[in-house]
C-alpha cells in the first residue's frame, strides 16, 4: 500500500472539502493517485453534505454567447462552492443550459423562472436537481444581455477557463461596415482589454456621480489620515486624484494593453477613419467570477488534525 502523507491529504481536502479520514482512505484506495482519489470522493458522494445546499458559492464559471448574426449576446455567472465541483461535467452542462435560457430571456428577467430549454420544468428545477446530485450549492448569480438597435456588432471574450468574461457592442454607420476587418480586430482586442483592465464605464459621462463622490471621499480620508497636507489644499489634490482615477476606469481613456503607446479612444478613431464613417463603442458588460463575494474560511487544517489526534 502506498505511503500517504499529510500534504496529499490536505490537497485532496482543499479540492473536495471532504473529511480528513475520507480523504486519507480515498488516497489509499487510489494508491496515492490524486486524480483517482478525487474521482473516488465524488463517486462515493463524500463531497456531499446537506448543509452545503445553503452555503456560499464562490467558485464557478463565467460564460458568454453571441448570436449567429452578432446582433445580440449574453453573459452569465454561475457559481458553485468548490473549484473541484466547478469542473464537473454536470455543472458545466448546467452552465450551458443557463446560457441557452438567457438567449431567449428578456433583459433583467429572472433566469431561474425561465423554462428549461432542454426538458420539463424551469431552470430553477434543473438547478435544484443539480444541487441534489452534487451536494453543493449552485447559484445563478447574475446575467446580462446586449441587443443592438442599430448597425453594429456584438462580441464576447472569456478568459482563464471562465474566470472572467466580457461582452462588448460597437456601432457602425452601415451593416456592411460591421463586417470590416478593422472592426473585428478592434472589438476582439477591446473585449480582451475589458477583461484584463476592468473598466467601469465606456467614457466619463457614464461614470455614476455617486462613484465619483465615493472615490473623492476615499482620497480625502487618505489625506486626512496622512495629516501632511493643509486642509484648504486638499480639495484641489483630491480633484486631481479623481481625474487620474477616471483615466484608469474609463475604457476609452485607458492605455491599450496590446498597443501601450495608444489609448483605446485613439484606436477607435483609427477604425472610424478606416471605415470612413461613424464608429462608436456602445456598451460592455464584464463579469469576474466571485467578484465581491466574501469567501468563507473553512476549519483550519492544523486545528482539524489536532482535534482528530485528541489535541
Amino acid at each position: 500500500m502506498s505511503q500517504i502523507n499529510m500534504s496529499q491529504v490536505k490537497e485532496l481536502r482543499e479540492r473536495t472539502q471532504a473529511g480528513l479520514n475520507d480523504c486519507r482512505s480515498a488516497l489509499q484506495e487510489a494508491a496515492g493517485d490524486m486524480e483517482k482519489a478525487v474521482e473516488i470522493i465524488l463517486k462515493k458522494g463524500l463531497a456531499k453534505s446537506a448543509k452545503r445546499a445553503g452555503a456560499v458559492a464562490t467558485e464557478g464559471v463565467v460564460a458568454a454567447r453571441v448570436a449567429a448574426d452578432a446582433r445580440s449576446g449574453v453573459i452569465v455567472e454561475v457559481n458553485i462552492q468548490t473549484d473541484f465541483a466547478a469542473r464537473n461535467e454536470d455543472f458545466l452542462r448546467f452552465v450551458e443550459l443557463v446560457v441557452t435560457a438567457a438567449e431567449s430571456a428578456r433583459a433583467g428577467g429572472d433566469l431561474t423562472a425561465a423554462p428549461n430549454p432542454q426538458g420539463p420544468g424551469t431552470i430553477e428545477d434543473a438547478r435544484a436537481a443539480l444541487v441534489g446530485r452534487l451536494g453543493e450549492n449552485v447559484t445563478i448569480r447574475r446575467w446580462d444581455r446586449i441587443d443592438l438597435d442599430r448597425s453594429g456588432k456584438v462580441h464576447a471574450y472569456v478568459h482563464l477557463g471562465g474566470k472572467v468574461g466580457a461582452l462588448l457592442a460597437v456601432g457602425t454607420a452601415t451593416p456592411e461596415a460591421a463586417g470590416h476587418e478593422a472592426v473585428s480586430k478592434f472589438i476582439d482586442d477591446t473585449a480582451m482589454q475589458i477583461a484584463a483592465m476592468a473598466p467601469i464605464s465606456v467614457g466619463r459621462d457614464d461614470v455614476p456621480a455617486e462613484a465619483k463622490a465615493k472615490q473623492a471621499e476615499i482620497y480625502l480620508g487618505q489625506l486626512a489620515e496622512e495629516g501632511k497636507t493643509p486642509e484648504d489644499k486638499r480639495p484641489k489634490i483630491v480633484e486631481g486624484k479623481v481625474q487620474k482615477w477616471l483615466k484608469e476606469v474609463c475604457l476609452l481613456e485607458q492605455q491599450s494593453v496590446l498597443e501601450p503607446e495608444k489609448t483605446v479612444e485613439q484606436l477607435r478613431a483609427e477604425v472610424a477613419k478606416a471605415l470612413g464613417g461613424d464608429f462608436v463603442v456602445l456598451r460592455f458588460a464584464r463579469f469576474e467570477r466571485g467578484e465581491g463575494i466574501q469567501k468563507p474560511s473553512g476549519p483550519d487544517f492544523a486545528d482539524e488534525v489536532a482535534r482528530m489526534a485528541g489535541g
